[in-house]
């Protein structure tokens, strides 16, 4: 992997959440996983079964890697090896996200979100009669 110095002057970065990472530097290897289940209700109604992730197959099923064709070896010469950077802003990182300066030998992320919303019968009736 090529070594690099990774300078920054300046960062702000508001929220980082749910297995997001910030890297400044050079990074053998990169993983990150996040999953959410979110159930969406007109009422705060909650029956003591939310949160199963083991009921909804999304959650179990295996993460899919391209098979990637074996790179040539790279010899580089970095004249200037130096990464510098001024200024960077960022409102949010969520589910996975990555922010990096520098190199990444090998990154994996994984973000599996599943939706449920209830819709009351009443506003489907009215709905379908308009």
């Amino acid at each position: 992997m090529w070594k690099r110095n990774s300078m920054v002057e300046t960062i702000h970065i508001t929220n980082i959440l749910f297995s997001s990472i910030l890297e400044i530097g050079d990074t053998a290897q990169t993983r990150g996983f996040s999953r959410a289940l979110a159930d969406q209700r007109r009422e705060e109604i909650f029956f003591g079964k939310e949160g199963n992730f083991g009921a909804y197959s999304i959650f179990s099923e295996p993460t899919l890697m391209p098979i990637l064709p074996e790179l040539p070896k790279i010899q580089k010469y970095q004249a200037l090896p130096n990464i510098r950077v001024r200024s960077i802003r960022i409102k949010g990182l969520s589910a996975s996200a990555i922010t990096q300066i520098g190199s990444t030998h090998n990154v994996y992320m994984d973000s599996r979100v599943h939706h449920i919303r209830h819709i009351p019968a009443e506003i489907m009736n009215n709905e379908e009669g308009e």
